[in-house]
């Protein structure tokens, strides 16, 4: 089920000075709006991904830094607002410049082999930050480069893509639209095969903004008792689950969740799993934020090609007792029907509250997000190379608040199985607790609910 990382690899990473890649053609100097989902406080942060991709002999002699430079150039001709910088407008309203300064671009040369990083690729990744550099000065939300990208070759022919993105751009969808452009590029189009569409504006607040759902993921509430997560002392482990581990979580299922999807049963038991590792008391109330994609529940659907965020952050509350000591099918229950809150009028209603509350970040107290890209489509960007052996977020736990988040990110197994692998980002005592909490459930050892570490420490 778990596997560590190859943590234990070193090697160097020798990098050209970062240079900014304008668009091939001249475009507009316009102000574009983003919309009032992009501009909230929780997605003011930068998001990493991170490609690999194996030496192909068809490519023999074609170098993959300078097939993706030009690449990116070709492609900001349409999709320019990244070559922009970010302004703050009255209200904390963001407005993207589109300047035409261009993304940041970092040349490199790692001394080891894809093989070196073994069977297992998944986050944590060795060397993290040397294959996506932060670059002084680079990594603000206001004026700074909206992308960063690293190309670095390695000593087998193959190569690591890793981009960092201004999430207020972009949603996983966004970003995948995007990569897939500047490979199609590569890979000699003309235009990329969907074209980008802004309309930020079909994300915006109405004319008299009026809350008309209940937003629960955005209330106020106290950290009493210091339980966001301590940033020290903080363990990434990735977790795989395959056929036969969502096999054994499904056992747990009750009849009346029985069609429940892959993702509910997950997230239910690592929100119940994770929680137990942080052992709050019992009567604190915690929260599992899930990211729905909203893009098709508008009638119509937001336009093909739109590259903004379109996702809502629905949640479930509940209290940490009720959460650990309930068999599994209770928080199943609230997931369910959190994820089921999204509609159209949510989306109208979270625009609105945007505007009425001065963008507010989700709750962080004694919450968990998580996010499903496993459709995103990253392991499906093809440079020319073919696909990526990886491709997907480069790390668990991002965003303001180091450990808040997870996602579920598409894997292929040594044994060929597909499935999902998840990286979890705890302090290292809770990750012990959550390891085995999740042992559990997955040997079959768990009486739906009863005898756990959470209620022996807490009760």
């Amino acid at each position: 089920m778990a596997s560590l990382s190859t943590s234990s690899l070193v090697f160097t990473v020798r990098r050209c000075e970062p240079e900014l890649i304008a668009s091939a053609k001249p475009t507009p100097h316009e102000f574009k709006q983003l919309s009032d989902i992009d501009d909230q406080d929780g997605l003011r942060f930068q998001i990493p991904v991170i490609q690999f991709y194996k030496y192909d002999p068809s490519m023999r002699g074609r170098d993959p830094a300078k097939v993706i430079r030009e690449a990116l150039a070709q492609t900001l001709v349409f999709y320019y607002p990244f070559a922009g910088r970010l302004r703050e407008a009255p209200g904390r309203k963001l407005v993207v410049e589109c300047t035409g300064e261009g993304v940041m671009f970092i040349e490199a040369d790692a001394d080891v082999t894809l093989e070196q990083f073994g069977d297992a690729l998944q986050p944590p990744f060795p060397c993290l930050e040397e294959l996506l550099f932060d670059v002084p000065g680079s990594g603000g939300v206001l004026d700074c480069p909206l992308l960063l990208i690293q190309v670095t070759r390695l000593k087998c022919g193959g190569f690591i893509f890793a981009l960092r993105l201004n999430h207020t751009m972009s949603d996983a969808a966004g970003l995948s639209q995007f990569m897939m452009a500047v490979a199609e590029m590569a890979r000699g189009a003309r235009a990329p095969s969907v074209l980008p569409v802004w309309q930020r504006h079909l994300l915006s607040a109405r004319d008299s903004p009026r809350v008309t759902c209940t937003h629960r993921e955005y209330e106020e509430v106290a950290d009493t008792k210091g339980t966001i997560i301590p940033l020290d002392d903080m363990v990434h482990r990735s977790f795989f689950f395959g056929p036969a581990e969502v096999a054994a979580l499904r056992r747990f299922v009750p009849r009346h969740l029985s069609k429940c999807s892959t993702f509910e049963i997950l997230t239910a038991c690592l929100w119940r799993c994770r929680t137990m590792a942080l052992q709050p008391d019992r009567d604190e109330e915690v929260r599992i934020i899930c990211i729905v994609n909203a893009r098709a529940k508008f009638d119509p659907p937001l336009p093909t090609g739109y590259y903004g965020n379109g996702f809502a952050f629905p949640v479930a509350v509940t209290t940490a007792g009720k959460l650990c000591e309930n068999p599994l099918g209770y928080g199943l229950e609230l997931v369910k029907k959190a994820k089921n809150d999204v509609n159209e009028e949510y989306m109208r209603s979270l625009a609105d509250l945007m505007v009425i509350r001065g963008r507010p970040h989700f709750t962080v107290v004694r919450s968990y997000v998580v996010s499903d890209v496993t459709r995103a489509g990253f392991g499906e960007v093809d440079f020319g190379w073919g696909k990526a052996v990886y491709g997907g977020p480069a790390k668990g736990g991002v965003g303001a608040i180091p450990g808040v988040a997870s996602f579920y990110i598409p894997y292929k197994n040594k044994k060929g199985e597909d499935g999902i692998v998840m990286p979890i980002c705890l302090p290292g005592p809770a990750m012990e607790i959550f390891a085995k909490e999740l042992d559990y459930f997955l040997n079959d050892k768990a009486e739906s609910g009863t005898k756990s570490t959470f209620i022996a420490s807490n009760l």
